[in-house]
């Protein structure tokens, strides 16, 4: 059955394999192309664990069917930590879309099987990362990631 997390505003939901596929030949962006291709192989992968590779869509719960960003785990690691990733389309940022959607699928993978931490990094010039990250309950784990500064969610 698909998941679907559904919040005030949005539905959020993972990308089917050939929706993923869709994206990657769509996305004129060689780094979000490589990204996509990366997460799309993972699914191919480990199909059992697909959620945790998959690319989420973040739709507009209007009526419209209007996609306006995207997230992602970037795996199950053997120590029970996801990493979440995501990123708002233009003309949507500043309107707490983004907050309310990391809230909300975060408190989600806290409740999954196997999860035991869920973490995020963030470049250190990103101050709008750093706000949805911090209004979503993480908070400065004092590690340095490949991006920058990482942050962990503390449940409630």
């Amino acid at each position: 059955m698909p998941i679907t997390i559904q919040t005030e505003r949005l539905n959020i939901y993972p990308l089917s394999d050939e929706e993923m596929r869709g994206m990657i030949e769509r996305e004129p962006d060689e780094t979000l192309k490589a990204a996509f291709s990366e997460m799309l192989e993972g699914c191919l992968k480990n199909p059992q664990q697909r959620i945790w590779h998959a690319l989420w869509a973040l739709q507009l719960n209007d009526g419209s069917g209007t996609v306006v960003g995207m997230l992602s785990f970037k795996g199950l690691g053997n120590s029970g930590t996801v990493e979440i990733g995501y990123g708002m389309n233009p003309g949507y940022e500043g309107q707490g879309l983004m907050t309310e959607a990391v809230s909300a699928v975060v408190r989600w993978a806290a409740k999954q099987p196997g999860v035991l931490s869920v973490e995020a990094e963030t470049k250190p010039d990103n101050a709008a990362s750093r706000r949805v990250l911090e209004k979503a309950g993480f908070v400065p784990n004092g590690v340095m990631g490949a991006e920058g500064p990482r942050f962990v969610w503390k449940n409630g």
